[in-house]
């Protein structure tokens, strides 16, 4: 029993041995960065009735191929979404450039893509700023947050989707 045991050991090596040898054994590779990355911040994490937030959304392209086109969804949690008293919307919106801020076009829950500007190179990163107006009659005690999906195409041919993406919460307090 036992030489049937050790002879089966010793096949296991050499084959062990021969895949490793020939370069065909699987090995162990670093995780790569996701392809494209999406982040948000917030200006502050409270507000009152009135008041406005900034909803920064930073894409980082993390690949070595420009990134062409970019497609991004934003919609209100389900948690936001249970409270209808809480009265909000995106009002404005830019674009960080080297030369200061220019003013984007779109604010909705589907435009928000081509807001980035033309093409994003490898490794860099854009930044775009949504105004969130809280309405004076808006309800508070109550948390108001988003999540979003994106799909980018890069010029290699290539294309990467992402999300759900978490906005940090914002909490409307009582003035």
């Amino acid at each position: 029993m036992r030489s049937r045991n050790l002879r089966r050991l010793g096949l296991t090596s050499i084959l062990g041995l021969a895949l490793t040898v020939l370069g065909l054994a699987p090995t162990a590779h670093a995780a790569e960065p996701a392809p494209a990355a999406l982040t948000f911040a917030v200006d502050s994490p409270t507000t009152t009735p009135g008041g406005t937030v900034q909803l920064s959304m930073t894409l980082t392209n993390n690949k070595t191929y420009d990134l062409w086109f970019m497609y991004q969804t934003i919609d209100p949690t389900w948690l936001t979404t249970q409270r209808p008293d809480l009265k909000y919307s995106f009002t404005g919106c830019s674009l960080a450039t080297a030369n200061g801020s220019v003013p984007c076009s779109g604010t909705g829950p589907a435009d928000l893509g081509g807001n980035y500007g033309a093409t994003v190179p490898p490794g860099q990163s854009r930044t775009v700023t949504l105004t969130l107006q809280i309405a004076p009659d808006s309800g508070c005690n109550g948390n108001i947050g988003f999540y979003s999906y994106y799909y980018a195409e890069f010029s290699d041919r290539t294309s990467a989707s992402g999300g759900p993406v978490y906005t940090p919460e914002t909490r409307v307090l009582c003035a």
